[in-house]
């Protein structure tokens, strides 16, 4: 078999490529391999899904803002027919609360966020008290908090929209799992599947997600990305909050709204590399209720519902995206290590990555400050508001 793009992985990353390369050249083929298509382990199926605008990198700060365009006009953009996806988009905000010892870094943060024209307020402790009076403002010396282009959405609703899409639009989907690249002169000629197929490619894309690395070694590519796991918490409470954005406490927690319910984390324990998938439940009473209750006194009542665990694919060089071509293999491409940011970074990247492939350059935005050559010349490019 043959296909012009060989996408490996079918998640939010796999997927979102396969939509954009279909829709901008409706004549290319394209062929998605997934090894699980019901993505009962899948990062994007685990995802709590939301997006912001508060980071420290200024493209970073851009992909957020293009991408919440993209998921206001969701709906319309993926209908196939009459099925139209609902992501449930609400955008009520993050919410980031400083010490004394993080207030410095949290203003240089703000000033720099508000230069690239996001919406965000900076708020002393009175003025956090005064509008959320059911927040504890002990230890809090001030709060950025988003008041537009920021919340959350139902990542699997975007991931399945997307596929759905693409396959409408001339998507092939093959399940599979890759166990050899082909490269020749400097190039991928074709792939390899665990049963023997053999699919020639102009394109291989590199949209594994936590097993990004391990892919990334059939070509003798040492990449440093890590699947670290997650545990998400859902909780209910007798005596909820109204209406709340999503929270970022000083110790390091989140939580946010779920439908009647919340989910939230602490923040990251021990990082050993692709734990199995279950979740640390002990922490729940030894390290986020304690936390979310003297943040939160009505969570004092809180009930653990159920709990989750879902795979970061880590980027332990500088916790954000590499993007591109290998500078040693000119037509392998690499979407990997958005350290938690994938979901919400899906739409413009994976954007951006068809642009590539089809003209050779970005044009919507261009990407290149993520380009895979920064880890090949050690320049890192440090994101310091990394959340877990």
């Amino acid at each position: 078999m043959h296909t012009d793009v060989a996408v490996i992985g079918g998640g939010i990353m796999g997927s979102a490529l396969a939509y954009w390369l279909t829709t901008l050249d409706r004549e290319l083929g394209v062929t998605v391999i997934e090894r699980d298509p019901s993505y009962q382990h899948a990062s994007s199926a685990l995802s709590a899904a939301s997006i912001r605008q508060q980071y420290t990198s200024a493209i970073n700060v851009r992909i957020s803002q293009q991408a919440i365009e993209f998921l206001r006009s969701a709906g319309e953009r993926l209908a196939v027919d009459d099925a139209v996806p609902d992501i449930a988009l609400v955008e009520d905000g993050y919410l980031y609360l400083a010490g004394p010892a993080q207030l410095g870094a949290l203003r240089a943060a703000h000033a720099f966020q508000r230069a690239l024209g996001a919406d965000v307020a900076l708020l002393d402790a009175a003025a956090l008290a005064a509008r959320l009076p059911w927040l504890s403002t002990e230890g809090i010396a001030g709060a950025s908090l988003g008041l537009s282009g920021e919340g959350w959405f139902d990542g699997y609703a975007l991931l399945s929209g997307f596929a759905r899409k693409a396959r409408s639009q001339g998507a092939r989907y093959l399940r599979g799992e890759v166990r050899a690249l082909r490269v020749r002169n400097h190039r991928v000629t074709g792939l390899t599947l665990a049963d023997g197929t053999r699919l020639g490619c102009q394109f291989a894309v590199n949209a594994a997600g936590p097993w990004a690395r391990s892919l990334a070694a059939l070509a003798g590519i040492e990449l440093p990305v890590f699947a670290r796991r997650r545990t998400v918490f859902v909780v209910s409470c007798p005596t909820p909050p109204p209406r709340m954005p999503l929270l970022i406490d000083r110790s390091g927690f989140w939580l946010r709204p779920e439908g009647r319910n919340f989910i939230g984390a602490p923040p990251p324990d021990a990082d050993p590399d692709e734990p199995p998938l279950e979740p640390e439940i002990g922490r729940f009473e030894s390290d986020f209720w304690p936390a979310l209750a003297a943040r939160i006194p009505a969570f004092e009542a809180a009930r653990l519902e159920r709990a989750w665990a879902g795979y970061y694919e880590l980027n332990t060089f500088d916790h954000n995206g590499i993007l591109g071509m290998h500078p040693s293999i000119d037509n392998l491409v690499f979407m990997n290590g958005f350290s938690g940011h994938g979901m919400q970074q899906a739409p413009v990247v994976a954007r951006g990555t068809a642009e590539l492939i089809l003209t050779g350059r970005y044009a919507s935005l261009d990407l290149s400050d993520l380009g895979i050559e920064r880890l090949v010349e050690n320049r890192p490019l440090l994101e310091r508001n990394v959340i877990g």
